[in-house]
């Protein structure tokens, strides 16, 4: 999987357009990502993250940053063995691109707004 372009409200993955949060999973892309709180990050909200067990999970907390990462979150991660980056979406997407390009195993769960 490849990130090719992100602006605010859209993100381009392997040709593939998409205006809506979602995960990237090393194997697919899990379109239409909503959350149980819309601009927090929580253990309920990644239960295909752990299903997949990535080695990393790149989270793109918006263009501003404005979603945050629970503790709880943060947590269930690290019991899981997942190494946690919690970034501003742009550079998210550079992470996992970097981080891909590698050949680890990696996922990306993207707030493409605010």
């Amino acid at each position: 999987m490849r990130i090719t372009s992100y602006s605010f409200g859209r993100v381009i993955v392997d040709g593939n357009s998409y205006t809506d949060d979602l995960i990237i999973l090393p194997d697919r892309v899990r379109p239409n990502w909503w959350r149980e709180e819309g601009h927090e990050l929580r253990p309920s909200d990644l239960e295909e993250v752990l299903e997949a067990r990535p080695e990393v999970l790149i989270v793109g907390t918006g263009y501003y940053g404005r979603m945050q990462v629970t503790r709880e979150a943060e947590e269930c991660l690290r019991k899981a063995g997942i190494v946690l980056e919690a970034v501003g979406t742009q550079e998210a997407c550079e992470r996992f691109n970097k981080l891909a390009e590698e050949g680890r195993k990696v996922a990306a769960a993207l707030h493409l707004t605010c």
